[in-house]
């Protein structure tokens, strides 16, 4: 709420399906994709925090309840932590002229959960800052898959971690479904790409570049990937809504973990998880349209999910719009990762663009502590 009007971003925000692909071409490992949403469900998953471990400070839980196949209800106590935090200097200045300095401090609202998926730990942070930025940090942790090693055994597939044990080399590749609403639903999605303007007329010392926008008309036109030459980004967009200037108000959707499944698409991982294979797609909005892997995926044949949304190729301008946005990292693992891996992270950052008349934050007030203005 922005002086008293409604303005809505995302109507619903879920993590939409995860794969892990080995590998390793080994019998043993070669098999290897769980879809450790789909098949195992991260809520059935969820752990019960505990203050002072899990969260710290001053937090609210909320319980987690989940239907049983046989009708019954279980909960989890305590599955999901809310809670503010400092998160470091927010904005500042120092006026050179006449040493005058503004500061002021940041603050997030966080929004956590913890996974325990087999051997693997999952924690789903979103981050809500006061800047209008938002941000999902999945933090990875838990106990490498590993498999027997002999001395002079080929360790092309994977990485010896102790005598006698290697672990394989693998992916973690998250898919996430924003249902956007930006000022509404009357929304596009266009691509930014930035890129060195030819040295001429027009750029005589050949110092000149510029960003182009590109507009996603269809399904198959926003089948895309990241590309850090372009230093390339999403923006969603209504074009019915403006700002002061003029301009549509619109929200970044700006990758970090850009990693996709290096399974061919022909494989058993590229045929249940046809999802990893681009950073995003985008498909006009239908509430049965939920899970990028399809509904069950552990049931059903090759090309369920994203594949047969978008086989239609509907168009996606002026519409009500869901970005799926996959991102992930490669986990070619090191010897630091045993016997407990060490927290590694993955997520993604939306930022307001022509959103706001000016910095949000600027009217956050002067930290009471110390003397820092």
């Amino acid at each position: 709420t922005q002086d008293g009007v409604e303005r809505p971003i995302i109507d619903r925000a879920s993590l939409a399906e995860m794969v892990v692909p080995y590998g390793d071409t080994r019998p043993s490992q070669t098999f290897k994709h769980a879809l450790d949403s789909g098949e195992f469900g991260l809520g059935m998953t969820a752990n019960s925090l505990t203050l002072g471990c899990d969260c710290i400070g001053e937090i609210v839980d909320l319980d987690a309840v989940q239907m049983l196949d046989d009708g019954s209800v279980m909960s989890t106590k305590n599955a999901i932590c809310i809670h503010e935090e400092d998160f470091g200097i927010g904005w500042k200045h120092t006026d050179m002229l006449t040493g005058q300095v503004e500061v002021r401090r940041s603050r997030r609202l966080v929004v956590s959960s913890i996974s325990t998926v087999g051997n693997y730990e999952y924690g789903f942070f979103w981050y809500f800052h006061l800047d209008g930025s938002i941000k999902l940090e999945i933090k990875l942790t838990g106990i490498l898959t590993t498999r027997s090693h002999r001395d002079g055994d080929d360790l092309t597939f994977a990485r010896q971690i102790a005598p006698n044990v290697a672990a394989p080399i693998h992916q973690h590749i998250f898919c996430v479904r924003l249902d956007m609403a930006i000022d509404g639903t009357n929304n596009n999605v266009i691509e930014v790409n930035t890129a060195a303007l030819p040295q001429g007329s027009d750029n005589p010392h050949g110092t000149a570049f510029a960003a182009t926008e590109t507009l996603l008309s269809d399904e198959k036109s926003a089948m895309r990937n990241t590309s850090s030459a372009s230093s390339r980004y999403w923006k969603i967009e209504n074009s019915h809504k403006t700002n002061r200037l003029g301009y549509p108000t619109s929200y970044r959707l700006l990758p970090s973990s850009t990693a996709t499944m290096f399974a061919s698409a022909d494989s058993p991982h590229g045929q249940r998880a046809g999802f990893a294979k681009h950073n995003l797609w985008v498909t006009p909005t239908v509430q049965s349209e939920r899970y990028a892997a399809g509904d069950y995926p552990t049931q059903k044949n090759a090309g369920h999910g994203l594949p047969r949304y978008t086989a239609d190729n509907r168009s996606i301008t002026e519409t009500d719009v869901t970005v799926w946005h996959s991102f992930g990292l490669t986990h070619d693992v090191r010897l630091e990762d045993y016997p407990v891996m060490p927290t590694e992270y993955a997520g993604f950052l939306m930022v307001p663009d022509g959103f706001f008349e000016r910095n949000p934050a600027i009217d956050v007030p002067p930290s009471s502590n110390g003397h820092c203005h």
